[in-house]
């Protein structure tokens, strides 16, 4: 990351985003894909979703950005610099949502770039860099596993095939419905080249606001493993067949989850792991289930803790399936390293909280983010805006305008200094 010019030193306090509409383009994205108890159910490629992206693609036109769409749906919205061979600045997060999810989870990173380029607008600020407002697709991995699968893709992680035969429940894919909502863009994925990369979000966690803080500056994401665990017993009656006779693979489910909590457990501090999502075929309240398919999220920022909860995971998972007679196989369907943040802009943004006078802290991402995948091709970095209760992906979760607005001023100024403006 190149050094800053003297210049953007002079980058005053006064200059800031106008939170009102900030919060009002929020409240309005908040609207298309209402969930059941106040949050949003706008998961990727559904006709949501598409309802969603027209109305970014709308507002970015309207602030004079011309907006690109790549072979796996994301969408590029540009405000041009005065030097075209100069790398874009990124901003970027996800509109995407978890089935009950909140109205700010990702949304808050999108439309925070876009309020920076309307203020920049506003104020007839000119930058060295073009500024890129990024919507990056299917970042939740709620319909389609694994999670970041755009930004992977960009970042070389997985291949466009891979990509696109991605099944949901239904066995639909994700490239067929990325043709039916008409989001299938003709750039190449991964074509395009970061300056930098900033993406703004939620905490996700209550560390912020417990420690009474506006700014979390983001300095490392924890590592990934999603293991699918698939168990094979024998369809049963429940109330006819002998204890000692039945293939139950709800009873081996049963004790690996009982084994993850230990090894969890036995890695801290700096570790977790556990199972969110279990399916039960045939799911019958009187017939013992002939297939359990789950998938253990385990997560560290530690690399050696990592890789040992996952390898302690996949020699025990099978023996413990075997006293029971339950076949069982195990397979990565995601994946990341710990990462570390470009340290050059980890320190612009803990600057600008600083020159702004909001009270901040260090922190590492519990969750993964596009950032994470950003990273493997460019300096990139995150700042995080505290949650109530650290509730998230959750219909609850909330922040305050001023919340919000903070952390989006923070955004702006490092962008600036990143993006170099232009007298």
């Amino acid at each position: 990351m190149p050094e800053t010019p003297a210049k953007n030193e002079a980058i005053g306090k006064n200059l800031t985003i106008d939170g009102n509409r900030l919060w009002n383009s929020l409240m309005d994205m908040a609207k298309i894909g209402p969930g059941i108890a106040g949050g949003n159910n706008r998961q990727t490629l559904t006709d949501e979703d598409a309802q969603g992206r027209d109305l970014f693609k709308r507002w970015c036109e309207a602030a004079g950005m011309s907006v690109g769409v790549d072979a796996m749906g994301t969408m590029f919205a540009t405000r041009p610099g005065t030097d075209p061979q100069a790398r874009p600045v990124y901003i970027g997060s996800h509109l995407d949502t978890q089935p009950t999810g909140g109205k700010f989870d990702g949304v808050l990173g999108v439309l925070a770039g876009l309020e920076v380029v309307r203020s920049l607008n506003d104020l007839d600020i000119k930058t060295k860099h073009a500024i890129v407002v990024t919507n990056w697709a299917n970042e939740e991995g709620a319909r389609f596993a694994p999670a970041m699968l755009a930004s992977g893709v960009f970042a070389g992680m997985h291949d466009l095939d891979y990509a696109y035969g991605r099944t949901d429940t239904a066995g639909k894919t994700y490239g067929d419905e990325l043709k039916r909502i008409g989001w299938l863009g003709e750039e190449e994925v991964g074509a395009r080249k970061m300056h930098a990369y900033f993406e703004y979000h939620i905490e996700q966690g209550p560390i912020l606001e417990a420690q009474d803080k506006q700014i979390g500056v983001v300095t490392h994401c924890q590592g990934l493993w999603w293991l699918e665990v698939t168990l094979t017993g024998k369809e049963a009656h429940t109330g006819s067949t002998p204890m000692a006779m039945r293939v139950n693979a709800g009873l081996a489910a049963a004790r690996i989850l009982e084994k993850v909590q230990d090894v969890a457990m036995a890695n801290q501090p700096g570790a977790v792991a556990g199972v969110g999502q279990m399916i039960f075929s045939p799911n019958s309240r009187n017939v013992l289930p002939g297939k359990v398919v789950f998938t253990i999220d385990l997560r560290t920022p530690s690399q050696e803790k990592l890789d040992g909860m996952r390898a302690i995971f996949e020699k025990e998972i099978p023996n413990i399936a075997a006293e029971l007679g339950v076949g069982c196989t195990i397979e990565a369907i995601g994946h990341f390293d710990p990462v570390t943040f470009d340290p050059v802009l980890v320190g612009r943004v803990r600057d600008a909280a600083e020159k702004l006078g909001y009270s901040h802290m260090d922190i590492i991402s519990g969750a993964g983010h596009d950032a994470c995948w950003a990273a493997q091709v460019a300096p990139s970095t995150m700042i995080f805006c505290p949650c109530v209760d650290g509730l998230s992906h959750n219909e609850a979760e909330d922040i305050s305008p001023e919340w919000a607005a903070a952390g989006c001023n923070v955004l702006l100024h490092a962008v600036l200094e990143t993006a170099e403006i232009v007298e």
